[in-house]
């Protein structure tokens, strides 16, 4: 979840990874995730891409403190998917994640501890393969430009590694940025020096965002 430093790790895309256990299969999906309405899209989802299998257990963490966390077993024995599954994300440090374990079963009863491991290691199995992406906090500059130099000035905070997080045209251009608190004086200063002063900077408040690959 969030660190001392403002940051937190979540996932690049989608993973699904398969484990069998005494002819049982276990399917996770694994999402990044936004909130719990996008959680729950991904859940109905695998849901319908997998109609046959007798159990779809579900966990997800979202927040940079991991502050909203759900978890179901669906009809498992209570306590032995759900909760082991947001365990595992938990002790993968991940949050804005969502896993869907589908179980399909082999006909070999596993108990409740056999259940546990097997919910376990199959999140695992997907956290394990997943790309990692560390999230850090950021002030948010807002830019206001001249269309005269709005677009080679997007074009310059590019190609300085500054992605904007929003560009709206207006009135006139404006360009959201994520910059570290630290660098905001010096953030401002370089876009004066790029627009001979004629550029408006505002602070708008902080967000998280991907730090780069």
């Amino acid at each position: 979840m969030a660190a001392a430093s403002g940051t937190y790790t979540t996932v690049a895309a989608r993973v699904r990874t398969e484990i069998e256990i005494e002819r049982s299969r276990f399917i996770c999906v694994l999402d990044r995730v936004d909130d719990e309405d996008a959680a729950r899209e991904v859940i109905a989802a695998v849901r319908a891409a997998e109609p046959k299998a007798r159990h779809h257990c579900t966990a997800f963490v979202i927040g940079a403190r991991g502050e909203l966390a759900r978890s179901s077993d669906d009809g498992e024995p209570s306590g032995t998917a759900g909760q082991p599954m947001l365990e595992a994300l938990r002790g993968e440090g991940l949050s804005d994640v969502v896993a869907v374990v589908s179980r399909y079963f082999g006909g070999v009863l596993l108990g409740t501890g056999g259940l546990v491991r097997a919910y376990t290691a199959s999140v695992q199995e997907s956290a394990r393969a997943a790309t990692r992406v560390t999230r850090s906090l950021r002030t948010t500059v807002e830019v206001r430009s001249d269309y005269e130099r709005g677009p080679s000035l997007e074009a310059e905070l590019r190609r300085l590694g500054h992605t904007p997080l929003h560009v709206e045209y207006g009135a006139d251009m404006r360009i959201d940025v994520g910059v570290p608190t630290a660098d905001t004086d010096g953030f401002a200063a370089r876009i004066a020096e790029l627009t001979g002063g004629a550029a408006r900077v505002a602070v708008a408040g902080t967000v998280y965002v991907d730090d780069p690959a």
